[in-house]
């Protein structure tokens, strides 16, 4: 994420932070102090049990200056490990960036220009490394994925998929084969760090029918393998692959019957031996799931109820149009979860631009943002059979980015789903398709005693590790009983929730409920 503010040194720790709620409680916080009148950015990459990277990026790229990264590991205690910094010239700019288990890399282009850098930083360390190479043609990047030591950089060119290969070893570029053509575009690119491999989708339309397919390649680049998924039935709209074994994998994701991108459910297929049992794929509407309009409200939701039943007694399927963003797939013991975000795109009028034509008004609209309305949790064993659903209301979250919200963490066969909204972290627990304890909301507007945030910007959650989350964003806080002024921090708390069996929360007893504040290091 890109979020220009600025920054300053490490206020402190803030330790055994409240309010206090049963489930969640916050037991670290650091704080960055920012200047909203400088322009520098953050990005968080959580490292599970390795701790956090925080990635500071100072400068205006559009000046003559150089752009100085600043990277900030921690443990998980938010304790500092390393910091180390890289400058890089002010035309070139971060488009995209991704991290395997070593390293952190950020693709850096040249404004107006085909010349890319990556910058490599070695996560044990903070060492960093810059890669000089070409795209070899103005090429829309949309996606940045890293295998071993080659980049594999996908966008559009001309209308048309591209999938640029480029070597660490020998900073040279070439271009997958098989993709660069009409009617297909490029719908995401995975890796797969065991075999080797690089699984390119892409998606086509051929006379009102959307075939889906998943090329296959080498390390080399070389083409090995090609499924192609017909879509005169139903369209596949997304499409995630897991690994079941050696030979068999599964595909899953959203589908709907009409090649657009609204979603009438969700599908499962097989994958064995680099084909597709398409005679297994499971088509999983909306309508047969238990709890998927559980985010409505009880009248509304029986009348949709009662419609998808009437229309069944007549022999019609009921027509849904909901947009998704689908997650990486969680992998469980029987097989894997399938975490989805509902929302849709908000729009407002401009009044400045209306005018008249023929006798009728007319405004523009522009987008401004999205909403999301719930999100629902599946799981499937691993011959692809669904074993449950479940589903999280989620009331009034806007963002202006179109981001995951919703995070999932595990404990045994209990799944507890959280999402930040408005200075608060909104959690519920669920075991298959049961919603064990009721909503929770923790408070991250409180602090220690004599202080309260005033507003809080741009809210992040990430599932951390083991039952600990990482909430991150900017606040805004004031002293209650002083004149001293407000102060702007980037703020990352660590959040850690204890269950017992049934899902019940389970307090710790040193968690008296009262906020203290330790500091690490000198205060500024």
């Amino acid at each position: 994420m890109f979020r220009r503010f600025a920054t300053g040194l490490l206020c402190g720790l803030l330790l055994g932070v409240g309010p206090v709620m049963a489930q969640l409680k916050p037991s670290v916080r650091l704080e960055l102090a920012t200047n909203s009148n400088l322009e520098e950015s953050f990005d968080v990459t959580p490292l599970g049990t390795e701790g956090v990277l925080v990635t500071v990026r100072h400068g205006d790229y559009y000046s003559s200056q150089p752009v100085k990264f600043s990277f900030q590991r921690y443990d998980t205690d938010l304790k500092p490990i390393w910091q180390s910094e890289h400058k890089i010239d002010s035309y070139f700019e971060p488009v995209r960036s991704c991290q395997t288990a070593q390293f952190q890399y950020w693709l850096l282009r040249e404004s107006g220009g085909d010349h890319i850098q990556i910058l490599r930083v070695n996560l044990a360390d903070g060492q960093t490394e810059l890669f000089k190479g070409n795209l070899l043609t103005q090429v829309d990047v949309l996606t940045f994925r890293i295998l071993d030591n080659v980049a594999y950089i996908g966008g559009n060119y001309r209308n048309r998929p591209m999938v640029l290969v480029f070597s660490f070893f020998d900073q040279t570029s070439k271009v997958l084969p098989g993709l660069y053509n009409n009617h297909i575009q490029l719908n995401d690119i995975q890796v797969d760090e065991q075999q080797r491999v690089v699984h390119v989708m892409t998606d086509a339309t051929h006379q009102r029918n959307c075939d889906f397919t998943i090329h296959t390649y080498s390390y080399e680049g070389k083409l090995l393998n090609t499924i192609n998924l017909d879509g005169a039935t139903n369209s596949l709209i997304s499409g995630k692959l897991l690994p079941i074994n050696n030979e068999e994998a599964l595909l899953v994701g959203n589908y709907s019957t009409d090649c657009t991108p609204y979603s009438q459910g969700i599908y499962v297929t097989r994958i064995r031996n680099g084909e597709a049992l398409t005679k297994e794929t499971r088509y999983v509407s909306f309508a047969d799931l238990k709890n998927f309009f559980n985010y409505m409200k009880p009248k509304r939701q029986q009348r949709m109820m009662d419609r998808i039943v009437r229309r069944k007694t007549q022999g019609k399927d009921t027509k849904f149009r909901y947009r998704l963003l689908v997650h990486d797939l969680i992998p469980t013991a029987d097989g894997l979860m399938l975490l989805a975000e509902v929302y849709y795109p908000q729009y407002k009028g401009s009044t400045n631009s209306m005018m008249f034509t023929g006798g009728l008004r007319s405004f523009d609209r522009f987008q401004d943002g999205y909403r999301y309305t719930h999100a629902f949790l599946c799981g499937i064993d691993n011959r692809g059979q669904l074993l449950w659903d479940n589903c999280l209301p989620i009331k009034d979250l806007s963002s202006f980015e179109l981001h995951p919200m919703v995070q999932a963490s595990r404990q045994d066969d209990l799944t507890v789903l959280a999402y930040p909204q408005d200075g608060e972290i909104t959690m519920e627990v669920l075991q298959g398709n049961k919603v064990l304890p009721e909503k929770q909301a923790l408070s991250l507007k409180k602090l220690v005693a004599n202080e309260k945030v005033l507003y809080s910007e741009d809210e992040q959650l990430a599932a951390w590790y083991d039952q600990h989350f990482l909430a991150f964003g900017f606040q805004k806080i004031t002293p209650e009983r002083s004149s001293a002024p407000p102060r702007e921090v980037f703020y990352l708390n660590k959040l850690t929730y204890r269950l017992d069996k049934d899902g019940k929360p389970i307090d710790s007893a040193s968690d008296d409920g009262q906020p203290t504040r330790k500091t690490s290091g000198s205060e500024r």
